[in-house]
């Protein structure tokens, strides 16, 4: 289990009552809202991170091999795909 620690968050009157009153709504706790909005964010950044990191990978092995496949390409590909039909990833070329 992860160590627990405090730690101090600011927050202006305004925003503090919107907390209070979402608490109360949902029947939580504002510890909890807070908690639970650090969380949320953190995810989300996390994954916004590593699709950055995983573009400029992309971008970097494109630079390196130059293969690639076209708009055109990915568009029909990824149409047949949400049309459901099962098919192979286009083959990278230069």
């Amino acid at each position: 289990m992860a160590t627990v620690s405090t730690t101090s968050l600011k927050l202006d009157s305004v925003m503090k009552d919107r907390v209070q009153r979402l608490a109360s709504a949902r029947r939580r706790s504002p510890h909890w809202v807070m908690r639970e909005a650090v969380k949320q964010y953190v995810e989300r950044e996390e994954k916004r991170e590593q699709l950055r990191q995983d573009a400029l990978a992309a971008w970097d092995d494109y630079q390196t091999t130059g293969l690639h496949v076209t708009a055109e390409e990915a568009d029909a590909w990824l149409a047949k795909l949400e049309a459901g039909k099962r098919v192979v990833i286009p083959k990278c070329h230069v």
